[in-house]
């Protein structure tokens, strides 16, 4: 039954309706049988799912305020979905359980539905163009993160001296000394590493991987190479260079365009290729001692203004990727570095309030689950309206699920509802100073980096290079 306000305006449903309605809209098309609940569970598939969105979506200070709020809208749908009655406990030993499988299931909603409702801006230049980089996640300070997401190197002197005598040595009087102890307190803490690809036309997630704060950005990379589309070209920067990495990105018919520094050596005039101005190759000693193949790569200088750009990618026709859209989707890899502030700034997940490492995961898998699932729902609702030409505010997208949610029992004006807050959830036109001279207490002043070595190959490496084609071409 719809409700009438003073003014005699009709309004169809509250604001718990709205948001179960932006629920069930994401979660439509999915199919739950390959999560498979006991009989005796009182917790759905598709209910747990919503559950953790809300707990995700809920702007209260603690985890436990956030799942209240969650099962008050939960019970809404009623027992089908979610129990009457339910802990937090409980609630979060499940997750835990079935967080793998459900996230498996969203993800390939939300890929899918990106691609169905957004074919316009899905491919660049002919590519599914993913965007890739690294951040850290703060955790607290407990027993349970330090064991696992702490660095190796203090996990192992931990567990040589103990608590104990860590907390014998006292306080360093010098502060030098207190400087410095600071400082290796500070690297010692436990934090998660993020690595993420973010779609570049869509500025949407796609896929992500968590460890402890030492580990190998590269390393999360390439497991998820796999998943990619087939026609995907990966952009990122220096710090994802490697010989096995670019091997098995071409390997797997992925494209790639990525930044090169003075820490990387290319070869020119190698004869295994025809060659064009750009052409280089990739060939570490490493990989001729393995009698493995060169790379075949293109490079690509482009200046700013300011400094130099060097840019390798596997796409060597020009005609298939020019130089300036090669320029263009490198500088639209500053997307990915905007989505981690939005995710830890804007959205408040700088650092997480799990106690234990299970718990942080599992937290912060439904955060960025969460945080999708609102800015694709928030583009749809834009898509027939004029202010979808401009860019999306994820700070407005936040307060409107964040009041929605707050207040699900009130009944909203027309012009208040979830919807229509989405539809208005656009940056304000007025534009924005430039920054960069603000002396922000932790700003990074790093260096630029030098441009590659490159090198004309010798005889020798000439005449390797074809024997090791020549072997690889009689291999059955």
């Amino acid at each position: 039954m719809s409700h009438r306000d003073k003014d005699g305006v009709s309004v169809s449903q509250t604001n718990a309706q709205g948001v179960i309605s932006a629920l069930k809209d994401l979660l439509a098309h999915i199919d739950w049988k390959d999560v498979q609940f006991r009989q005796d569970c009182r917790w759905s598939a598709c209910g747990l799912a919503m559950a953790a969105l809300l707990w995700a979506w809920a702007s209260n200070r603690t985890l436990t305020e956030r799942f209240a709020r969650a099962l008050r809208i939960m019970q809404l749908l009623g027992r089908p979905f979610a129990p009457a009655q339910a802990s937090y406990q409980g609630f979060l030993e499940l997750l835990v359980r079935r967080t793998a499988g459900l996230r498996l299931c969203l993800v390939s909603a939300f890929r899918a539905r990106m691609e169905s409702e957004f074919s316009n801006d899905y491919r660049i230049a002919g590519y599914v163009v993913l965007a890739g980089d690294g951040s850290n996640i703060q955790l607290p300070r407990t027993l349970s993160n330090q064991a696992l997401y702490a660095p190796a190197k203090a996990r192992r002197k931990k567990g040589k001296k103990g608590q104990k005598a860590s907390s014998r040595k006292g306080r360093p009087k010098s502060l030098k000394a207190r400087a410095k102890q600071s400082r290796t307190k500070k690297a010692e803490s436990p934090q998660m590493s993020l690595t993420a690809l973010l779609h570049v036309g869509l500025r949407l997630p796609w896929d992500w991987r968590l460890g402890s704060s030492d580990t190998s950005e590269r390393e999360h990379l390439r497991s998820m190479i796999a998943d990619l589309p087939p026609d995907t070209l990966l952009t990122a920067d220096c710090g994802f260079f490697g010989y096995e990495f670019w091997s098995e990105l071409v390997a797997s018919n992925r494209e790639f365009v990525i930044r090169v520094g003075g820490n990387v050596r290319l070869l020119k005039k190698l004869g295994i290729a025809r060659e064009s101005q750009g052409t280089v190759y990739l060939w570490p000693d490493k990989a001729a001692k393995r009698r493995q193949p060169p790379l075949v790569l293109r490079l690509v200088e482009v200046h700013d203004g300011r400094q130099s750009w060097f840019l390798v990618t596997s796409v060597l026709d020009p005609q298939r990727l020019s130089h300036e859209q090669v320029a263009q989707i490198y500088s639209s890899r500053w997307r990915v570095e905007l989505f981690f502030r939005n995710f830890k700034q804007t959205f408040g997940r700088a650092k997480l309030r799990s106690y234990k490492a299970e718990h942080a995961r599992c937290e912060a898998e439904w955060s960025l689950l969460g945080l999708w699932g609102m800015l694709l729902y928030a583009r749809i609702q834009q898509k027939s309206h004029p202010p979808s030409k401009q860019r999306l505010s994820v700070a407005r997208v936040l307060r409107a699920f964040g009041q929605a949610i707050d207040e699900f029992k009130s009944w909203p004006d027309p012009d208040q509802t979830l919807n229509s807050k989405l539809c208005n959830a656009i940056l304000d036109p007025y534009p924005r100073k430039d920054k960069t001279s603000r002396a922000y207490p932790r700003k990074k002043y790093e260096t630029t980096p030098k441009p590659p070595i490159i090198l004309i190959a010798t005889p020798t490496q000439k005449q390797n290079a074809k024997q090791v084609l020549a072997s690889r071409s009689q291999q059955p």
